[in-house]
């Protein structure tokens, strides 16, 4: 394990989370079923190869989703966004920064409505998706769990995604809509539901739906 005081730039191999937190040199993260594969990695990046064949983009849906973008297997960056809305933009901003051949989009499958949305999201934007299962990506520490969880979906494979969801909100997904606007007004506001509606079906963000209440 390096040190926040290392000063290194070299390759290494460890755990997602221990990556997401020592964002030092090249990490590549791995898992018991990706060793191979990033023990390949770290071999092309000793030869310098440096453009990537595939960029990865893992996200772990929620109100504010964690990404995760790997190129090759190698840890490029992580971040937590404030609303599902800006994950696709982002994605579309982040993919200039990184030469590569291939890009695939993989989501965890929970949070089901927002998953969805963000699933559309991405494949108007023309990209390929995977949902992948999130059964093993939730460890490490509670500051960063999206991150990791984030970077975990990543690493894994999925199944592929053509058609667009259908975004049907429950009532249960309306009334932590609700109570998402009680804890952002601290209090002072309880969206109605159709403002709810609105929001789940990301016609409005939470925060113009608070305005208009």
């Amino acid at each position: 394990m390096l040190s926040s005081d290392d000063d290194w730039d070299g390759i290494w191999l460890a755990t997602p989370e221990e990556v997401v937190e020592n964002n030092r040199g090249k990490g590549i993260p791995v898992m018991e079923e990706t060793v191979e594969a990033a023990v390949e990695r770290a071999i092309q990046l000793s030869k310098g190869l440096e453009e990537a064949i595939q960029l990865v983009f893992g996200i772990d849906p929620g109100p504010r989703p964690g990404l995760a973008w790997l190129a090759d297997g190698a840890l490029i960056g992580t971040a937590q966004l404030e609303s599902a809305d800006d994950i696709a933009a982002h994605i579309s901003g982040l993919k200039t920064s990184v030469p590569h051949r291939r890009l695939v989009v993989k989501i965890g499958d929970g949070a089901p409505l927002i998953r969805d949305r963000i699933i559309n999201d991405c494949l108007d934007r023309n990209m390929a998706v995977l949902e992948v299962s999130e059964r093993k990506t939730s460890r490490g520490s509670r500051v960063k769990a999206h991150l990791h969880a984030a970077t975990r979906i990543a690493l894994q494979g999925g199944q592929k995604v053509i058609e667009h969801r259908e975004i049907t909100p429950t009532d249960g997904n309306l009334r932590e809509i609700q109570r998402q606007s009680r804890i952002e007004s601290s209090g002072r506001v309880t969206i109605s539901s159709e403002l709810a509606y609105l929001v789940a079906i990301g016609e409005l963000t939470l925060e113009a739906a608070i305005k208009k209440a």
